[in-house]
């Protein structure tokens, strides 16, 4: 899978889930069936791996390179980019999955920002970085903002500024934050070419009329086609059934919110609505019960049609 250097990031990014085994290991079997799921029965053309969502704070190094490399492999041919976040709290960690992502084949690299010791200046997050993005030069590179886990509240606008200049690579920002203001003025700065992508799955639409590139989220798993015919109703000017679709999806969510809505609760409904075998999830984060994984897919069936 050779890079796509020149190819500009769109449209709809599922953020994948980690498969794991009962007994807690990763179980790479499933990822071909994974990748086969979101093509065929969601229209999802772009995956993002070894994110949040797919638990990368819980995974070792090695795990993350096996991950990746089965990832790039499987979605060979199948799908148009795989972007693989290689974010670490260690920098030669970040580094040496960066080095591994490129001698696989990976469409690009992510990088979240360290989250135990926090850069305390936009400078010094950029500066992390460019160390991260140097050891793989030919990688497209997006810096993934997401405050509300890392707790590093530096504006993704201010990582922007001239930030070209120290990582040529650099591609776009997965801008996972409800501050819709430092979003607008990141899609007001950014070059053309870049991506600015949206992470907030319940407020999709409104990072549209912002002017965003795209979506990367973990509900896109489950609800990629009906994501998709909600940017295809923005596009077409059809903002009434954009508007409706997107309230739909704000009731499944909040719904789920007021049943203790986790990483556990997302990945086991995951699992119901797919069929997937993908385990429950690594601690810290606890399984979820089943009664609370089937309420909520009852919620979204009522909801929505099978796609």
């Amino acid at each position: 899978m050779a890079p796509a250097v020149d190819k500009k990031l769109t449209g709809l990014v599922a953020a994948t889930f980690t498969p794991f085994t009962t007994h807690g290991e990763i179980n790479l079997s499933e990822i071909g069936p994974y990748i086969d799921y979101l093509k065929e029965k969601q229209g999802v053309n772009s995956i993002f791996v070894n994110g949040t969502t797919g638990e990368s704070m819980s995974l070792s190094v090695a795990e993350r390179r096996d991950l990746a490399e089965e990832w790039c492999r499987k979605a060979k041919g199948k799908m148009d980019q795989v972007i693989v976040h290689v974010g670490c709290m260690c920098l030669k960690d970040s580094q040496e999955l960066a080095r591994h992502a490129a001698q696989i084949g990976a469409d690009g690299i992510a990088v979240i920002s360290p989250s135990f010791f926090k850069p305390s200046t936009a400078g010094a997050l950029r500066t992390f970085l460019h160390e991260v993005s140097s050891v793989a030069p030919t990688l497209p590179f997006y810096y993934y903002h997401i405050p509300s886990v890392t707790g590093v509240n530096i504006l993704a606008r201010d990582i922007l500024e001239d930030v070209w200049e120290l990582i040529p690579s650099f591609k776009g920002v997965k801008f996972s934050g409800s501050d819709l203001m430092d979003f607008g003025q990141c899609v007001s700065y950014c070059q053309t070419h870049w991506s600015v992508l949206y992470g907030v799955d319940e407020q999709l639409l409104a990072a549209l009329v912002m002017g965003a590139d795209g979506a990367v989220g973990s509900t896109y798993n489950y609800l990629g086609c009906h994501a998709r015919e909600l940017m295809s109703a923005f596009e077409k000017g059809n903002i009434v059934q954009a508007r409706t679709i997107q309230f739909k999806m704000q009731e499944l969510l909040s719904y789920a919110k007021k049943l203790g809505f986790d990483l556990g609760v997302n990945k086991q409904l995951m699992n119901e609505l797919s069929g997937l075998c993908l385990g429950p999830p690594r601690l810290p984060v606890m399984q979820c019960p089943m009664s609370e994984a089937l309420t909520i897919a009852k919620k979204y069936r009522s909801l929505f049609t099978e796609c």
